[in-house]
C-alpha cells in the first residue's frame, strides 16, 4: 500500500508539471531570487517615453537672434575710456577734477568736474573755467561739457597752453584721431562743430556774450540708420548677469588704447 501511494503521488506531480509549466518556472525563479545576495541592487532603466520631472525653460529669442545686416550696417563710434580713467587723466595733468562718483543719491548718473573762478564782480564771474564728465554707474561716458569765461590769451589772441591742455587731453582720451584737427580752432577761439560716425564736438562762442565759450563732446545718433544700429547694439538688450568679471569684460575698457 505504501508503494502504491508513492507511485500515485509521483504521477500526480508529473501531471501537474505538464499542465502548468508557467507556475513551475515561477517557483524556480522565486527560489533563484531567494538565493541571490540581499545587498545586490536592482537597476531600473527610466522609460524614455515617460514625462520629464525637470521644469521646462523658455529661451529668449534674443539669444538666438539672427544677425540683421540692415540694422547693424552703420559705423558708430564708442567711448574707449571709462569716466573714472578720463577724470584721472585730467587730474594727472594738473586739473583738479573731483572723484568719479554718483551725482546724487536719487539718480544713477555719475560725474566728475572741475570749477575755478579767477575773477568776478558782484553779479557774475568775469573769468572762470568749468568742465564736467558725465556718465553712468557702469563707467560709460555719456557727454563732456566745458565752459570758459574770459579765457586768458597770449599776445596773438590764442588760448594759453594751460587752458588748451584741458581740451587736448579730452580729445586724446576719446581716441578719435580726426577730432584732433579741431584743436587749432579751439586754440584760436574760433567756432568749430564737427560730427562723424555718431560722435560730435562743438566749441562755440556763447550768443550774446563776446567772451564766453561752450564746449561739448559726446555721442549722438542722428540719422535713422544710425538710430537703428545704436538700438541693435544697445547694452539694454543684453541679458543680465551676476558675474562681475563678465560685466567688466563686456563693459567699457578700463584703460585707454587708441590703437587702430
Amino acid at each position: 500500500m505504501l508503494l502504491i501511494s508513492v507511485v500515485l503521488a509521483g504521477i500526480v506531480v508529473f501531471y501537474r508539471e505538464i499542465r502548468h509549466p508557467e507556475a513551475s518556472n515561477d517557483r524556480s525563479q522565486d527560489r533563484t531570487l531567494d538565493k541571490a545576495p540581499r545587498s545586490s541592487p536592482v537597476t531600473v532603466r527610466p522609460d524614455a517615453a515617460a514625462p520629464s520631472i525637470l521644469p521646462q525653460m523658455s529661451i529668449s529669442q534674443r539669444l538666438v537672434e539672427v544677425p540683421n545686416p540692415e540694422l547693424a550696417g552703420q559705423f558708430l563710434r564708442m567711448w574707449r575710456v571709462s569716466g573714472q580713467n578720463l577724470c584721472g587723466a585730467l587730474r594727472q595733468a594738473g586739473i583738479e577734477m573731483s572723484e568719479w562718483k554718483a551725482a546724487s543719491m536719487r539718480n544713477r548718473s555719475y560725474e566728475c568736474y572741475f570749477q575755478r573762478v579767477y575773477e568776478r564782480d558782484e553779479v557774475r564771474p568775469l573769468s572762470s573755467t568749468f568742465v564736467k564728465v558725465r556718465g553712468n554707474e557702469m563707467g560709460d561716458v555719456l557727454e563732456i561739457r566745458a565752459k570758459i569765461i574770459g579765457p586768458t590769451t597770449d599776445a596773438e589772441g590764442r588760448l594759453v597752453p594751460a587752458v588748451l591742455r584741458m581740451f587736448e587731453i579730452i580729445v586724446k582720451q576719446a581716441c578719435w584721431r580726426d577730432f584732433e584737427d579741431t584743436l587749432a580752432s579751439i586754440q584760436n577761439l574760433r567756432n568749430v562743430e564737427y560730427e562723424r560716425f555718431g560722435s560730435y564736438l562743438s566749441f562755440t562762442r556763447e550768443a550774446g556774450s563776446g567772451n564766453n565759450f561752450n564746449f561739448v563732446l559726446g555721442l549722438k545718433a542722428t540719422s535713422a540708420s544710425q538710430v537703428r544700429t545704436k538700438t541693435y547694439f544697445s547694452t539694454e538688450r543684453w541679458l543680465t548677469t551676476t558675474n562681475p568679471r563678465l560685466v567688466d569684460s563686456l563693459g567699457t575698457s578700463t584703460a585707454t588704447s587708441c590703437a587702430q
